[in-house]
């Protein structure tokens, strides 16, 4: 079901710009710098002075021009204090200051009770706010259709989906719950299965892949396989199975044994075959697909409160089933 949600979380930024002036909404501190801030840098006097507002916080109005010393607007977060300086801060609203709060958005919600919902996560909706993604996340969307989604870290959220991955996700909706979820998650008794479209035909039988995967020394944006004896990084295990040739490329599935950052994309590449549309990972778009051709299309775990089986799945979106027809490939869900 589509459900359509409406902010029930108080937004104390409501009705703000992000770049808005002192008014309403804005709070105007004046601080005296005393002795203990006589020679500090600027964000580091205002942290200890402003506690309940983070130094990163700090840095970004500083920055924005919202701070004055003796009257004139300093930008540099690293200039120097000298006792008996006034100081005046706008503590207003910052792209990242508004990242947990509600914003309405349509939810594909495949199950939910009082512990629990299975989101369908379309390509293109990212999961967490991060840089460059402040806002229009499914955690700001979660903040939206569930007010008790403050209270647990971020908004109940135990996995994630890259941005341009559709499928399905599970959210816990109370802390106990979220707690055994994370656990379940690293015992391995969460399946997670995911159908990908891959360039050039498949040789074989299943493989099983298990290279440890760490950040890309070469390129941050990057994960990459790595040596654990010369690099930091952690195990990973990816099971891959054809389910149909094509001669430009293969339609497999993939079992999740491990939950690391990019796993079946970095593993696929190291099988020889790259993601179609994955250009991050040598590959490139085809059949119409510009993003990922991966759709997580299975979820099955025990539920942590009732122990009931739970089993889901969530059918190819149009652009994948698009790309399969082009390559002459069938698309039902093995």
């Amino acid at each position: 079901m589509i459900i359509s949600t409406d902010p029930q979380v108080e937004d104390p930024f409501a009705g703000m710009d992000d770049g808005a002036d002192a008014g309403a909404g804005v709070e105007l501190r004046e601080l005296t710098m005393g002795a203990v801030q006589h020679g500090l840098r600027l964000d580091r006097a205002l942290a200890d002075l402003v506690p309940e507002f983070s130094r990163s916080y700090l840095q970004q109005l500083i920055e924005a021009g919202a701070v004055r010393v003796k009257g004139a607007v300093v930008t540099k977060p690293s200039a120097k204090l000298h006792a008996g300086e006034a100081v005046q801060i706008e503590l207003r609203p910052t792209l990242q200051s508004q990242a947990f709060k509600p914003q309405a958005m349509a939810l594909d919600v495949v199950y939910e009770d009082a512990h629990l919902r299975v989101i369908h996560k379309p390509a293109g909706l990212v999961v967490h706010p991060a840089p460059g993604n402040w806002s229009g996340t499914l955690l700001n969307g979660l903040l939206a259709l569930d007010g008790q989604a403050q209270f647990l870290p971020r908004a109940g959220i135990v996995h994630r989906l890259d941005k341009d991955t559709s499928g399905l996700m599970v959210v816990a909706r109370t802390r106990a719950v979220m707690d055994a979820l994370v656990r379940m998650i690293a015992a391995r008794e969460v399946r997670r299965q995911y159908v990908a479209l891959a360039h050039k035909t498949w040789v074989g039988p299943t493989r099983r892949a298990e290279w440890p995967i760490g950040r890309d020394p070469r390129n941050r944006l990057r994960m990459a396989a790595v040596d654990l004896t010369h690099q930091s990084g952690k195990t990973a295990c990816t099971d891959v199975e054809l389910l149909e040739n094509a001669a430009l490329g293969c339609w497999v599935r993939c079992t999740l044994h491990t939950g690391r950052t990019h796993q079946i994309r970095v593993h696929m590449m190291m099988l020889g075959h790259a993601l179609v549309g994955d250009a991050l990972y040598g590959g490139a778009p085809a059949g119409g697909l510009q993003r990922q051709a991966l759709h997580a299309f299975r979820l099955a775990f025990a539920h942590p409160v009732t122990g009931a089986a739970l089993d889901f799945a969530a059918d190819v979106p149009a652009d994948m089933r698009q790309a399969l027809q082009a390559w002459g490939l069938g698309y039902n869900l093995p």
